[in-house]
């Protein structure tokens, strides 16, 4: 389970970077945001904020000026510009188009044979490459599988290019190929694989045309698995390119690490034309985002300072509303659940970790019911059969709703479970996105019982 939030700038800034003409920085465009690059759409820099299930739009004088979130954005580990709009790669590899408004337009899944993918789009075109951020221990594929995939703006595969890299150990093959792309206005693209000192440019044909290396080791080894500790795989490898981005001034911008663990990250500017590595930036530990001035020099500030600008905004009701039956025919309405504390789950009796969740949802709903908390459970099934089964498998002591496999078109959802807390005027306090075990159903109860408190003491405070 995911959990996110309803809704003073600390520049750590190098010598060359704070040299301005006075007054409060202006004209930064935002290149990386924690591990991730950040878009630019318009005057705004856009950047995913994955630990809040949102994107943040930042001003030039990098001021957050709005934020989207919802259930289509889940866990958005980067975003890229499309046009005018934004396409967002989630971590689980879908990728989502959103318009600055923040309404999904359209969206898709990882493109075969990646299991996870990253998206990055320039001149209508698309390139998926396997993810950075989510890579799967086993994954082995055909010598034969592309590098890359080319995708239309619809999301739909046109063609694979390059050839990937197959080391010793065949699983490994998706460790080994993965990392971050990004494409320029022509159709030319740069690869910098996740553990391999390697950046490489190629034609918009997949033909080869450079590759740098930083010598950042004395030699060069491919991923092997350690010996297994219990039923954990283990695998010897070394993070070396985290994120690319190209700057408004044409060249290339690399994150990279100066530590095998990935902990200690530094920035590598490139000459898009030859490779020729023109300026390197070590970063400091909370030297977290990364910018360019209106100048064209880098400046560092720390991302944590930059994302606690964003304002609190007031809470929005859930939506759309819903009407539906319950499992004997009669409909009820989000109008109904008025005046109580709401946790409404979304889950289908196919989802395994639904079935692993309703037990903890029983103990939520026995624990605050008396004190004006409810559930409603909406399932998603298309077979109602299977859905009474998991019903009377479960016997639930609260209300189950029958959304007929049209709640994801509704809501927007990336996966199954996905839960939305409401407080008692039915807007959302937080989004839960998956189960998250014990632990996440008892920060769950903390915030339940903090809504409760909330409306106890609002109440005392009114007198009667």
């Amino acid at each position: 389970m995911r959990h996110v939030l309803g809704a003073a700038l600390l520049i750590v800034a190098a010598a060359s970077a704070c040299r301005s003409d006075g007054g409060a920085p202006s004209g930064f465009t935002l290149l990386f945001f924690n591990h991730s690059p950040a878009a630019t759409v318009g005057n705004r820099s856009w950047a995913p904020d994955p630990d809040h299930s949102r994107l943040v739009a930042f001003d030039r004088a990098l001021q957050p000026v709005r934020t989207l979130a919802g259930p289509a954005i889940a866990l958005p580990m980067s975003v890229t510009p499309l046009g005018d709009h934004l396409l967002v790669s989630e971590e689980a590899g879908d990728g989502v188009v959103l318009d600055t408004a923040g309404r999904p337009l359209r969206e898709w899944p990882s493109p075969a044979p990646f299991a996870v993918a990253l998206y990055s789009a320039a001149g209508g075109r698309i390139v998926a490459t396997r993810s950075p951020y989510r890579v799967p221990a086993l994954a082995a594929e055909s010598a034969a599988a592309p590098l890359v995939q080319l995708l239309d703006t619809l999301g739909r595969p046109v063609d694979g290019l390059a050839t990937i890299h197959v080391p010793p150990t065949p699983f490994l093959t998706g460790v080994t190929n993965a990392g971050p792309a990004v494409l320029d206005a022509g159709g030319a693209f740069y690869y910098a694989p996740l553990v391999r000192d390697e950046i490489v440019k190629f034609d918009r044909s997949g033909m080869q045309r450079w590759v740098t290396r930083r010598g950042l080791y004395p030699k060069e080894t491919d991923p092997v698995y350690l010996p297994a500790k219990g039923r954990d795989l283990q695998i010897d490898e070394a993070i070396i390119n985290v994120a690319l981005v190209l700057g408004p001034d044409g060249r290339l911008y690399v994150l990279g690490a100066d530590d095998s663990a990935g902990t200690r990250l530094r920035v590598d500017v490139l000459d898009t034309a030859r490779g020729t590595i023109l300026e390197t930036r070590h970063l400091g530990a909370r030297e977290t985002a990364v910018a360019l001035d209106a100048r064209g020099r880098l400046a560092t500030f720390d991302a944590d300072s930059l994302a606690a600008r964003v304002p609190s905004g007031g809470r929005e009701p859930l939506a759309p509303a819903f009407a539906l039956p319950d499992t004997g025919g009669d409909t009820l309405t989000l109008a109904r659940f008025a005046g109580t504390v709401t946790l409404v789950d979304f889950w289908a009796s196919w989802c395994d970790p639904c079935r692993e969740e309703f037990p903890h949802m029983v103990d939520l709903y026995h624990r605050y019911q008396r004190r004006g908390f409810d559930i409603v459970a909406i399932s998603d099934d298309v077979d109602r059969a299977k859905m009474l089964a998991f019903v009377r498998q479960y016997r639930p002591p609260f209300t189950v709703l029958v959304g007929g496999g049209r709640m994801k078109q509704l809501y927007h959802y990336r996966g199954l479970p996905y839960s939305v807390l409401l407080d008692k005027s039915g807007r959302v306090v937080e989004r839960y996105f998956g189960f998250g075990g014990t632990e996440e159903f008892q920060r769950l109860a903390a915030t339940v019982e903090r809504e409760l408190d909330t409306t106890t003491i609002a109440k005392g405070l009114a007198g009667p």
